[in-house]
């Protein structure tokens, strides 16, 4: 915990100073216009419908076998109906994480709802736009992406992105580049959103502790937020009191504002 720790700390001062960016006239208040090409390393072209009907068998969790290093996993609930469409959430750890720790956040809630969960891993110790530009970790998460739709049937309206920490503002840029792929974006304690073009409008949900000694939420969500909204987004923000983490009920919460509930049977 010590090292990991140490890792989120020394991470930090980048981050922050974007947020320092985004906030006060950088990219995201620029005005500019932000449309992009696919050709952007940012912008993911993997999309569902690839799947036939009744493929998705992989009950459990798997490795996906798309990078010979720190290999995307993917969780299916036992009891989901895959031969009907579901519902999927790109989870993302925090600094020093691996893939696993990008699905503990949030298995059990997927477990419930039925979800299935995506969880790549960094090509580093955190993710490549937090340490200055996309490309590495977005083609590995376009090929994981492409792996689970060819076997499970996802439905294109129920996708989303969700990360903790330096995970979490991935997931805003992620989200914020690809709106027109993920509906809903969950973070849990971000630091900024990573420089990036914005396409769509997904749905957002921002959780931050008053305690944070890591990412101080002085100088990180309560900044980010109102920019957000400032934008147009809307974003549901919980704050509560505590450090540098998810908790359960935070996890439930967001879990429930997905509205992800299974399909009704004909």
């Amino acid at each position: 915990m010590a090292t990991r720790r140490g890792i989120l700390a020394g991470a930090m001062i980048v981050p922050l100073l974007v947020a320092e960016t985004a906030c006060n006239g950088g990219s995201m208040d620029s005005g500019q216009p932000t449309g992009t090409t696919a050709a952007d390393p940012a912008v993911l072209t993997a999309r569902p419908g690839t799947a036939e009907p009744g493929t998705g068998t992989r009950t459990g969790v798997h490795a996906l076998g798309v990078a010979t290093t720190r290999d995307p996993i993917v969780f299916v609930p036992e009891s989901l109906a895959t031969d009907e469409p579901v519902p999927l959430l790109v989870a993302l750890h925090g600094a020093g994480g691996d893939a696993q720790g990008g699905l503990s956040v949030l298995r059990a809630a997927a477990e419930e709802l039925g979800i299935v969960i995506l969880a790549p891993a960094s090509r580093a110790a955190t993710w490549d736009a937090i340490r200055g530009g996309y490309g590495p970790d977005t083609e590995v998460i376009n090929r994981a992406l492409e792996e689970v739709f060819s076997f499970v049937t996802v439905d294109p309206d129920r996708i989303g992105v969700a990360g903790f920490s330096d995970g979490a503002s991935y997931a805003l840029g992620l989200g914020l580049a690809n709106g027109d792929l993920f509906s809903k974006v969950v973070a849990f304690s971000p630091g900024f959103v990573p420089a990036g073009p914005q396409n769509g409008q997904p749905a957002i949900f921002i959780s931050h502790g008053t305690e944070d000694a890591v990412l101080p939420i002085d100088a990180t969500s309560r900044r980010v937020v109102p920019t957000l909204k400032r934008r147009g987004y809307e974003v549901v923000y919980r704050e509560f009191d505590g450090p540098h983490t998810v908790p359960s009920a935070i996890a439930v919460e967001a879990g429930l504002w997905l509205e992800w509930t299974p399909l009704p049977t004909p």
